[in-house]
């Protein structure tokens, strides 16, 4: 029979572990406090979240879900007192330490991860929900993305009848999910500018069959892998009506982009100082969970636009004279995404890709072959290499016909990123596209040398 202590010994006994690993210098004491907590009582995060006057809100998504909720921050935390794991902590554990570290919050802002979802939502029992995307990764984790959506509606069936559901309609497994859900308020999100769609579908998109009767989907605008305006000529089954929509968008290039944000309140013109249609999508989950928790449209329009990078998400860190530009990639849909804005801009001759097989990254890297790299190639003079998997990150380079020579494999993360600045004229940039596990690595590497502050430390 399990043992259970006072919930205050339990909180002063998981606080004292995390102020002991930032200590010692073992991390920023993001997720041991939690797991400690969950060791000592699962029961203790249901408690914890309780306390929250104004309750809890969810972000999960296979891509952008870090972005989304710092969004978020940025828009409500200009009248709110939030508990949000910036950190990008987002299993249970993470959950549970920023809970322990919420002395005097008012609401709770937890990016989620997919898999974890359902288990967060049911001890939490948030007031809102925004689902942004479903995209192949991690399948040794995760499985196939069919398995997660099946997850995922079970946990939007369980949620409390007045919590707010903020989908993206884009999305052919996100977009049906809450349909029948009654009562609750449901915001369906989307873009809506054929001029920013792909000719065609790309070949790494997920969601290509009707998920009611199998036949592939027709599409009038893909945006993204498969998101975009979809409809399927057997049954019918197509993209929602959109509450809150992007119309008018204008990619500036590898440093902005503005688009007209459409509401039922009204429109304004937003102008984001970060680049891409992805951060579109993010920032349109960002309006729509906004709103659901009450944000005027000036309120949005204010926070979005003040919004600057995350960390390892086209994060520029200035080096001695030079800078380094980070993209984080982790798996196709985003991947090819991240090259199709970087090329946006001038593209690089000298790129550092760093391939990681940690938990966090996937054991299976298998993904890389679905990554539209060749754009890169015309311009690419040299590749360095690096991560677990160096060598096949490599190989993919070299069957997509850049040279031998111009490639070098330097497996030590810190030693490659040394041999790239070398190769980095002054002055210039030098981009790098890690791995999940490989951004926070070359990132704790810049933040020894004092160029950054450590992620937890600038969260």
């Amino acid at each position: 029979m399990r043992t259970r202590f006072p919930l205050r010994l339990e909180i002063l006994l998981a606080r004292a572990t995390g102020g002991l690993s930032r200590l010692v210098g073992t991390g920023g004491g993001t997720t041991v406090p939690g797991k400690l907590l969950w060791k000592l009582d699962p029961r203790a995060v249901d408690e914890l979240a309780r306390r929250l006057s104004l309750g809890s809100t969810l972000v999960s998504a296979t891509n952008g879900k870090t972005t989304t909720a710092a969004m978020t921050a940025g828009i409500l935390s200009r009248k709110l007192r939030l508990a949000h794991n910036s950190s990008g902590a987002n299993l249970v554990s993470g959950v549970a330490s920023t809970l322990l570290a919420a002395r005097d919050a008012e609401l709770g802002l937890f990016e989620v991860d997919e898999a974890a979802l359902p288990e967060v939502a049911r001890r939490l029992q948030p007031r809102a929900v925004c689902l942004g995307n479903l995209f192949r990764d991690q399948l040794d984790r995760y499985g196939e993305l069919e398995l997660v959506a099946e997850r995922w509606r079970g946990a939007v069936q369980e949620l409390p009848d007045n919590s707010a559901l903020v989908v993206n309609g884009d999305d052919p497994q996100v977009g049906d999910l809450g349909r029948e859900r009654d009562p609750g308020p449901r915001t369906v999100f989307g873009v809506d500018d054929p001029r920013q769609a792909n000719p065609t579908l790309q070949h790494a998109a997920d969601s290509k069959w009707c998920i009611r009767c199998g036949t592939p989907y027709e599409y009038a605008a893909a945006y993204i892998g498969h998101l975009g305006d979809y409809r399927c000529p057997s049954c019918g089954h197509a993209r929602p009506p959109l509450d809150v929509v992007a119309r008018e968008i204008e990619l500036e290039g590898i440093d902005r982009v503005s688009f007209d944000l459409i509401t039922p309140d009204g429109s304004r013109r937003v102008r984001l100082g970060v680049p891409g249609l992805y951060n579109v999508y993010n920032a349109l989950g960002a309006a729509s969970l906004s709103r659901a928790l009450g944000a005027s449209l000036e309120e949005i329009q204010r926070g979005l636009e003040a919004f600057h990078a995350a960390f390892g998400r086209f994060e520029r860190i200035g080096l001695d004279g030079k800078s380094l530009l980070v993209l984080l990639i982790k798996n196709p849909a985003g991947a090819n995404e991240a090259i199709r804005t970087l090329l946006a801009g001038e593209a690089p001759s000298l790129v550092l890709a760093a391939l990681n097989d940690g938990t966090a990254d996937g054991k299976d890297v298998s993904w890389i072959w679905d990554v539209d790299f060749e754009p890169l190639l015309p311009a690419l003079e040299r590749l360095v290499a690096t991560g677990d998997r160096a060598a096949e990150l490599a190989l993919r380079f070299k069957y997509a016909g850049f040279a031998e020579g111009a490639i070098e494999v330097v497996p030590p993360l810190e030693a490659a990123l040394d041999r790239a600045l070398e190769l980095t004229p002054p002055g210039g940039e030098l981009v790098a596209l890690p791995t999940y596990t490989a951004m926070l690595a070359l990132r704790d590497i810049v933040a020894r040398r004092g160029f950054v502050r450590q992620y937890w430390e600038a969260a």
